[in-house]
């Protein structure tokens, strides 16, 4: 059988597969489904330092081949989430990844030193949601900015900081090339890309904020771009994630760079829809006598 063990950011994964930040909640609920111990890693839902409530009104919107949302990082908090969920999710035998947002540097700083002396394995640091009024979204745009906020929650970081960063950016190349600038160990992308819909009958739109976050498939062809002009500039690992579904998937966006990679939308789906994946992409590798995943990465 093929080795899918992976080493990104000095932390070795038993497989490069990890379910996404948002759509996994903090494991909990697929633990009655599936064993999780068969993940590479489980990232958790968005964490801010203080707890939210998130958006009012229509959250979630299916569109053709996508799904539209507009949550508003809801979350219990740092502190909660180190106490109450934090536990829990080292139990399931898989690695963690604490994703931390935040509305301010002070915010962000205070968030990842409090989570830096927990037993998480990896914080990735969400400068692109494009959900929240305030904060989020500008940080990911602007490479200057993003460094700014890299940089200053690389000096209070203890763990492996993963950057995640939004296809909304002016430049991904030049943002991915500022975190790298400001410390990041790894990069991730794509964050969902700014969409809206609206309802015709109510002739309003659908979101109370307007624009929400679109992801699915149909982001998978512009994610898989990014990840391989990303992959190609930065040395620190790169992790894909947009519209992965199967493990074609997977395997274009290894082929693409991709060190690791997340499942998302796909987990509202099936959700197990990882161990699929994982069982497929082993399939794949034998009838291509293929023994590791480093042969193929970053082919393209």
């Amino acid at each position: 059988m093929a080795n899918l063990t992976t080493n990104a950011m000095g932390v070795e994964f038993k497989n490069p597969i990890i379910t996404a930040s948002g759509t996994f909640g903090f494991g909990e609920e697929f633990s009655q489904i599936f064993d999780l111990s068969i993940l590479g890693g489980i990232c958790s839902k968005g964490l801010t330092l203080h707890p939210k409530q998130g958006n009012k009104g229509v959250r979630l919107w299916e569109t053709p081949m996508g799904l539209i949302n507009s949550i508003g990082l809801q979350n219990p908090g740092v502190d909660k989430f180190i106490c109450d969920e934090l536990p829990k999710m080292k139990s399931y035998g898989t690695k963690v990844i604490a994703n931390l947002g935040g509305n301010t540097t002070e915010e962000y700083i205070i968030g990842a030193k409090k989570l830096s002396v927990t037993d998480v394995d990896i914080i990735e640091l969400n400068i692109s949601c494009p959900n929240v009024k305030s904060g989020g979204m500008a940080f990911g745009i602007k490479s200057n900015v993003a460094f700014d906020i890299v940089s200053s929650v690389k000096k209070v970081c203890k763990k492996p900081l993963m950057v995640k960063l939004s296809p909304n950016a002016e430049n991904i190349a030049d943002m991915a090339l500022a975190c790298e600038s400001g410390g990041a160990d790894a990069i991730s992308l794509i964050n969902t890309i700014k969409a809206m819909a609206i309802d015709v009958k109510k002739k309003t739109s659908v979101f109370d904020n307007i624009y929400a976050g679109l992801s699915g498939p149909c982001v998978k062809p512009i994610a898989l771009r990014m990840v391989h002009e990303v992959s190609k500039v930065v040395k620190v690992p790169v992790c894909g994630l947009g519209g992965i579904m199967t493990s074609t998937d997977v395997i274009e966006f290894i082929m693409a760079g991709a060190t690791i990679v997340q499942i998302g939308t796909g987990n509202f789906i099936k959700p197990d829809i990882a161990v699929d994946i994982i069982d497929e992409i082993n399939e794949y590798m034998d009838k291509e006598n293929i023994k590791t995943l480093d042969e193929i990465r970053g082919i393209i």
